[in-house]
C-alpha cells in the first residue's frame, strides 16, 4: 500500500486513505463498542486516516440514517431505486474532517473505495462534503426494495451524479481514508 501512495504522491496526487476492511475489531485488537459493530461478520470498514475505524455489518449498516435516490441504468434504460446510508455520513462517524474543518492539508485527502473483486476509484474528499458539492453518493443495501444480490452486494456503492457509472463499486468492502499531507 505504501508504494502505491508512493507512486500516487510522486505525481502530486494527494492520499488520503479510509479502508473499510472485512476484520473484525477483535482481530484488529479493537474493541466492539468504539467501532461500531455487532458479533456478525463486516459488510464495509472504514479506516486509514481516521479518528475512529469502523468495522460495520448490515444490520449496523441498517441503523444509519437512510436515503433512497433514483437512477437511470446506464445499460438498460431502466430506472432503478436505491436505498442506503451516504458515504459523507460514514466519513464523518469515522471521524473524517467535513464542513467548515475541510480545509488546509486536510484538503490534500482522498478517499479510496474498493470492491471484494479488488475493483477500486478514488474521490477527493471535497467532492464528498455537501459543503462542495452535492454528490450524493451512497453505501446501497438496497435495490428496487430487494437486497442487493450477491453478484452487485451485499453493498454496493452508488455514483448518482457521475454521467458514467465507472466510479460505482459493487462488493464494497473497505474505504480508506489518505492524507498526502501527513
Amino acid at each position: 500500500m505504501k508504494t502505491r501512495l508512493n507512486r500516487l504522491a510522486l505525481f502530486g496526487i494527494p492520499v488520503l486513505a479510509l479502508n473499510l476492511s472485512v476484520a473484525s475489531p477483535a482481530a484488529r485488537g479493537q474493541s466492539g463498542a468504539a467501532s461500531l459493530t455487532t458479533s456478525t461478520p463486516a459488510a464495509l470498514t472504514v479506516s486509514g486516516d481516521v479518528a475512529k475505524p469502523l468495522s460495520l455489518s448490515l444490520e449496523d449498516l441498517r441503523q444509519q440514517p437512510r436515503q433512497t435516490i433514483s437512477v437511470k441504468n446506464e445499460h438498460s434504460g431502466k430506472d432503478e431505486m436505491y436505498e442506503g446510508t451516504s458515504l459523507a455520513g460514514l466519513l464523518k462517524r469515522a471521524g473524517v474532517p467535513q464542513g467548515s474543518a475541510l480545509r488546509g492539508k486536510a484538503m490534500t485527502t482522498y478517499v479510496l473505495a474498493e470492491g471484494s473483486d479488488g475493483y477500486k476509484v478514488i474521490f477527493s474528499l471535497a467532492e464528498l462534503d455537501s459543503d462542495f458539492e452535492d454528490s450524493g453518493v451512497i453505501v446501497a443495501d438496497t435495490a428496487d426494495g430487494k437486497p442487493v444480490g450477491d453478484k452487485l452486494g451485499p453493498v454496493r456503492l452508488v455514483v448518482p451524479h457521475d454521467k458514467r457509472a465507472t466510479r460505482w463499486v459493487r462488493m464494497l468492502r473497505s474505504i480508506q481514508v489518505v492524507n498526502v499531507s501527513k
